[in-house]
């Protein structure tokens, strides 16, 4: 199975520390319900950035309740292509980007995707630090840096100890996260902080509109390129709809729920409020002091996913750097891959600044949002139409294997999606595409690459020697003992 997938299948996870990264699971290792999955993604929302999110969408020009119409929509949509990535876990035991291979390629995937992937950890991560410093800051009133510094080490060590814990944490946090949640809503609704009449729906815009529509499917498809990390360890014979509705329904409502959370904590905040303190004003509306037991909850939450994007981010940097010479996957060498995310994160958060934190995230998430839609159709067309599910694993370790250095069809397929989908595009004060520009600024970008990119793909595809492949999962073997 290649130098990373065997050296490994047979230690023993010293002191809790998880001992796999990019390598495939065995079936002796795997364990677990569908329904551990759900609190991953259910409390993966339940934080400062998923607060956050919902505070950037009410800045984008559209009314409250038309915000709130195009979250629920954004949110329902693009979680929907998340989960379907999160059921492929079980069936190839891998990392979500390393299933990538058979599409782009054993080096393709490392230059198309797996850089992408990195820049889209260092963004959300840089976001997820910017509201960590600033939250211990109103808090202790210690300096931004300093703040993130402490919460980032938190994170790593939550990251090192890797899968079974993010599990564990994140099943302890849902439901007192979820009683917290709920005083925080009540108090941002009731509370008397919210403006006579702004529940009006005033005029519909489409460009506003849509704007959020495609920030907040974006921020669900953000969890894409990671999402099935998260249920690799669940055995292959776990159904597909289960692994899919484990994910869609607690990420969908949590997001909706902490999206619009956001929205109308940042109605009842004075304009240009950072997002920490919003909730504090919003909070202690309930009673003086709830709003610093808010900030605590949501900085725990913060914590938790921020140890997500230090372990992906981590996993990313070894698949890259293996695509180019095998790696063997210490505990080094994943000390070091998170301590250079919190470094390049640390670095980053500097020069933003919190001061422009609605400003950077808003046009990060669009634009990472572009940079995955013709991956995730990719990806799903064909696992879920073209090879379905099939794939032999050794080879995916394999650089001069079958499915090549470079898999000209996955790589062809999303740049041509990319390219139908630039003059759709709205990034705000930066770039408006032509086709966007005429129809008063409205961006249909989602709608385009989605199809092309998955349809030309589809397409490319039927030249594939499925059977020899197919032939070859059957010799590997590696799913007998379940038949």
């Amino acid at each position: 199975m290649g130098t990373i997938a065997s050296e490994v299948s047979d230690s023993t996870p010293p002191a809790g520390i998880e001992v796999h990264s990019i390598d495939w699971v065995p079936l002796e290792e795997r364990h677990g319900k569908p329904s551990s999955v759900g609190a991953i993604w259910f409390v993966g929302s339940l934080n400062l950035t998923g607060l956050a999110t919902g505070v950037v969408t009410l800045s984008m020009g559209a009314s409250l309740l038309w915000t709130v119409v195009a979250t629920v929509l954004g949110s329902l949509f693009g979680t929907f292509f998340m989960a379907f990535h999160s059921a492929q876990g079980p069936q190839l035991g891998l990392p979500q980007l390393v299933q990538s291979r058979p599409q782009f390629g054993y080096l393709g995937a490392a230059f198309t995707v797996w850089v992408f992937a990195l820049v889209n950890y260092v963004a959300f991560n840089t976001s997820d630090a910017l509201l960590s410093g600033q939250a211990l800051n109103t808090l202790t009133g210690i300096p931004n840096g300093i703040g993130y510094a402490l919460a980032a080490v938190v994170a790593a060590v939550i990251a090192l100890f890797g899968y079974e814990w993010i599990h564990r944490l994140n099943k302890w946090l849902t439901w007192p996260f979820v009683v917290i949640t709920a005083a925080i809503t009540g108090a941002a609704l009731f509370g008397g902080g919210l403006p006579e009449g702004v529940w009006d729906a005033g005029p519909f815009e489409l460009a506003p509109f849509m704007l959020v529509f495609v920030f907040v499917a974006g921020f669900q498809l953000g969890w894409a390129p990671y999402v099935s990390d998260y249920s690799r360890y669940l055995r292959p014979d776990v159904p597909v709809r289960s692994t899919f509705w484990w994910t869609y329904l607690p990420s969908a409502v949590s997001g909706i729920w902490v999206f619009v959370l956001g929205a109308v904590v940042s109605a009842g905040a004075p304009e240009g409020t950072d997002p920490v303190t919003a909730l504090k004003l919003a909070a202690d509306r309930l009673f003086s002091g709830f709003g610093t037991i808010a900030v605590v909850v949501l900085l725990v939450g913060l914590l938790s996913i921020m140890a997500i994007n230090q372990y992906g981010g981590s996993l990313t940097m070894i698949s890259i750097v293996d695509s180019f010479r095998p790696v063997k996957p210490t505990r080094i060498i994943r000390i070091a891959t998170i301590g250079i995310m919190m470094v390049a994160v640390g670095t980053v958060s500097i020069l933003v600044g919190i001061d422009q934190f609605n400003w950077f995230f808003a046009n990060v998430v669009v634009v990472l949002t572009y940079l995955f839609i013709p991956w995730t159709a990719v990806n799903l067309v064909d696992f879920f139409f073209v090879r379905r599910g099939q794939y032999v694993v050794k080879e995916i370790f394999n650089p001069h294997g079958i499915y090549g250095r470079w898999g000209w069809r996955g790589n062809l397929a999303y740049v041509i999606g990319l390219a139908f989908m630039a003059p759709f595009m709205v990034i705000t004060g930066l770039y408006v595409g032509p086709v966007a520009e005429s129809l008063g600024g409205v961006d249909y970008s989602i709608f385009v690459g989605l199809p092309v990119s998955g349809a030309l793909y589809w397409f490319f595809a039927r030249s594939l020697d499925l059977d020899t492949e197919r032939r070859m999962v059957r010799e590997e073997g590696l799913l007998d003992e379940l038949h």
